[in-house]
């Protein structure tokens, strides 16, 4: 069984949410929460929202059991950008973008990945 819990628009570029999402790829969602929980980084506070989500929606909608729950599938897709301006000297403007990004994250059962 595999629950999914997505999370689109997010203001973080897709290559600093990938660093965080390589480091809890594959573990078990406790432990998964403890490094996400004490890591420095902005996008491991968003990660760690969206793994509580996939959490209670395991729990909720298929009644798993969350000590068997681990991290199956995470990937970080690069969203819209949002263009901003700025005025710079002369009356010119330089264009800023603000990149989002959309995270998918599955958890599943490991007792039933072990037997597939």
């Amino acid at each position: 069984m595999n629950t999914k819990a997505i999370l689109r628009g997010v203001r973080l570029s897709a290559q600093k949410g990938r660093l965080v999402a390589d480091q809890v790829r594959g573990l078990p969602v406790e432990k998964a929460l403890d490094v996400l929980g004490f890591s420095p980084k902005k996008g491991a506070t968003i990660i760690r929202k969206v793994l509580e989500s996939a959490i209670a929606n395991a729990e909720h909608n298929e009644g798993a059991d969350i000590d068997e729950l681990r991290v199956t599938s995470i990937h970080v897709e690069q969203g819209a950008t949002l263009k901003r301006f700025t005025a710079r000297a002369k009356g010119r403007g330089n264009r800023i973008s603000k990149q989002t990004c959309h995270i998918y994250l599955t958890v599943g059962d490991e007792s039933r990945r072990a037997k597939a």
